[in-house]
């Protein structure tokens, strides 16, 4: 077992209730929520951390006490009157019945939310101080606002234990109403709740007092904390510390929480959620240095991507218990694996921000590569034998090829896999070759070792033609053969290079460079910064109608700081048209999306992303000698139900399927999703 490992499994007790081990996930809004209820599918994804090993799972993060703290954004859970009891108590037996430690945070968001929404209720804060990322301007609470406010958190405390769950956390970071009194650059006050900092700590010191009433001593109620807001007119990490070693030393508090950051803005809001352009675990010093001030358990999450990280930070005392969120999204049974011995079955988290960036566009947490997660329902994590073993041929080494390998090696099926590159991982080898974006490779070594420790045949350097295939004398042939880049469509579009030849080395520009973008996702942002950085003048230009415009929350500000530090001209609502030489240069038409008005480049080189075209003649060449003619009978797919074509096969005969981008260009995700669900039923 690895170092440390012993201090992740010592239990931790808080008051009169003990966690197993040092490892938890936080609370977090998943978008599972439905009617403001944590229901089925929401219990299902914390279930399964509990069946996995979890010491402690939290929910409900932003879970709203007051109607003017509007649930309806991101599908969160309200707990503002006793309808939600029952859920509670549904819950909490759920996940008690494999082990773990069930409890939520409680929030009221004060001006870090929208008007518009539920009941149209203005929002209220300390002050008037419009929030750059909810976009409002919030009432100035009065004294009946904040006795209102304190009562509520009171009652939807009580709910919490009335319920059964084992302990809840109010949420005084990322910019809610406990911290927004807190900070000066929220509350500029100037009765008894602004001011001094002991004057802007009585708003929570009255809600933590108010909820303790409610609860008795013997509940457990922690709190989550910025140890550092990170911005200019801010919390420092000096009050931060205060504001912990005061509400510790008052005892209104059992546990803190502690993160980094502030999110009052895009930028803000990328570093409070680092990605993978982040180092490892960068905030574990303020979780370090509040521990050092205060006698109560100290927990901490912000990019703990790896057990051994998890364990150092426990091991060495800088927390007594270790947030793994997004690991846990990435891999639920990450805690039993390791205590199993099987660290190298662990699914690491990679840091693509896939989760949280859906979130913030109102979908639902999904993760980049684990499609089931948040899909218990259907999906398996753990998937079992099959009673028919078949001889399955897989074409294409990407990741929905990898995937596809690995579910059907598990279900107990000879598996042969094609690739015809020299190494497995098909286009996100070429996308982790642009900078801050490497780990993404993470997906592929596991995957890749996933398949060879399974048993799969893995045949590199080696193209599939059907003639190969039939060989192998299948029961299910798997086309996974991923796609090409799309040139374009405008004339002169043959003159351009694609991002993935930039990326893959068979072009490399030098000089001026025009890079057209029609997709919006991070390929060009990241080939810009790819180009700029070996020094050429790059100018970005997209039909959108802003740079990276598909890029979620936590990944787009990264793109953008990039950009402006390296240069990079940024030219939205502008579509390439034409581009036709003009001596030993090239010429790029522009044409402005909103005005028509067309403008021209002359540059030294062209690159364009436009999206892949699926690689599918060895599919066409499959298709008539299948039983299914390539066919995927979708009500089946969607039901969970077998295909009918495998028990249609007779002898010499195969099934035949597509998936991924060799059926049309999509993301990580979707390939993985296309396989699992396919496969898990063969």
């Amino acid at each position: 077992m690895m170092t440390n490992a012993e201090a992740l499994f010592k239990p931790l007790r808080i008051r009169n209730l003990v966690i197993r081990n040092r490892v938890m996930s936080t609370s977090h809004a998943p978008g599972y929520g439905r009617d403001g209820k944590p229901q089925e599918r929401y219990q299902l994804y914390h279930a399964e951390k509990a069946k996995g090993g979890i010491g402690l799972t939290m929910f409900g993060g932003s879970s709203s006490v007051e109607c003017d703290s509007p649930a309806t954004p991101w599908n969160q859970i309200a707990v503002s009157d006793d309808s939600i009891v029952p859920y509670f108590r549904q819950f909490a037996d759920r996940v008690h019945q494999h082990g773990a430690r069930l409890m939520i945070q409680l929030t009221h968001m004060g001006r870090r939310t929208r008007w518009d929404t539920d009941a149209w209720l203005p929002v209220i804060a300390p002050s008037v101080r419009r929030e750059p990322a909810s976009r409002s301007i919030p009432k100035e609470m009065e004294p009946e606002d904040i006795a209102r406010v304190v009562r509520a958190f009171a009652d939807a405390a009580r709910r919490c234990r009335d319920g059964g769950l084992d302990g809840l956390e109010i949420s005084a970071a990322h910019g809610h109403l406990v911290d927004q009194f807190w900070s000066p650059s929220a509350n500029t006050r100037r009765d008894a709740y602004g001011g001094s900092l002991e004057h802007r700590m009585r708003f929570g010191i009255e809600v933590l007092g108010a909820i303790r009433e409610a609860v008795g001593d013997d509940y457990v109620v922690g709190m989550r904390m910025s140890g550092d807001e990170l911005l200019n007119g801010g919390l420092t990490q000096d009050e931060c510390v205060a504001i912990a070693a005061e509400y510790a030393g008052r005892g209104l508090v059992d546990f803190v929480n502690i993160v980094g950051g502030q999110a009052r803005d895009d930028m803000a809001h990328a570093v409070s959620l680092p990605n993978m352009s982040f180092p490892v675990a960068p905030f574990l010093h303020l979780a370090s240095a509040i521990k050092r001030a205060v006698d109560v358990p100290v927990f901490h999450a912000q990019r703990i991507t790896d057990l051994a990280s998890a364990a150092r930070a426990v091991a060495e005392g800088h927390v007594d218990m270790v947030a793994m969120t997004r690991a846990h999204i990435a891999d639920p049974h990450l805690v039993n694996k390791l205590a199993e011995g099987r660290e190298d079955d662990i699914r690491q988290c990679v840091g693509a921000g896939y989760c949280i960036d859906r979130i913030y566009v109102g979908g639902d947490a999904l993760c980049l590569q684990n499609a089931a997660t948040g899909r218990e329902a259907t999906m398996p994590h753990d998937i079992r034998p099959g009673d028919v073993r078949r001889r399955v041929v897989v074409v294409g080494g990407g990741v929905a090829g990898l995937e596809a390998a690995r579910v059907c090696a598990l279900r107990g099926h000879d598996v042969v896999l094609f690739e015809r590159e020299g190494a497995t991982g098909g286009q996100v080898n070429v996308a982790a070759r642009a900078g801050w974006r490497e780990a993404l490779s993470g997906v592929v070594r596991w995957l890749d070792a996933q398949v060879r420790k399974l048993g799969v045949e893995v045949r590199t350097g080696a193209e599939a033609t059907a003639a190969l295939v039939a060989a192998e004398r299948p029961d299910v042939v798997i086309v996974a053969t991923g796609g090409a880049p799309s040139p374009g469509e405008w004339p002169g579009a043959e003159l351009a290079s694609s991002t993935h030849a930039v990326l893959d080395g068979t072009a490399s520009p030098t000089g001026s460079v025009l890079l057209y973008d029609e997709m919006g996702q991070h390929n060009a942002a990241s080939v810009a910064e790819v180009l700029a950085t070996r020094g050429c003048l790059v100018e970005l230009a997209t039909h959108d109608r802003m740079i990276a415009q598909e890029v979620g929350t936590t990944n787009q500000p990264v793109h953008l700081r990039e950009l402006y530090r390296l240069g990079v001209v940024l030219t939205p609502n502008a579509e390439l048209v034409e581009t036709y030489r003009e001596g030993n240069r090239l010429v790029a038409v522009l044409r402005n999306t909103m005005t028509g008005a067309e403008e021209e480049r002359v540059v030294d080189h062209v690159v364009v992303e436009c999206g892949t075209l699926p690689r599918d003649a060895l599919y066409f060449a499959l298709k008539d000698g299948s039983v299914n003619r390539g066919q995927t009978d979708l009500p089946a797919l969607l039901e969970g139900r077998a295909q009918p074509a495998l028990a249609a096969c007779g002898v010499g005969e195969y099934a035949l399927f597509r998936i991924g981008d060799a059926v049309a260009g999509r993301n990580i995700h979707a390939a993985l999703y296309d396989a699992l669900r396919l496969c898990k039923d063969f």
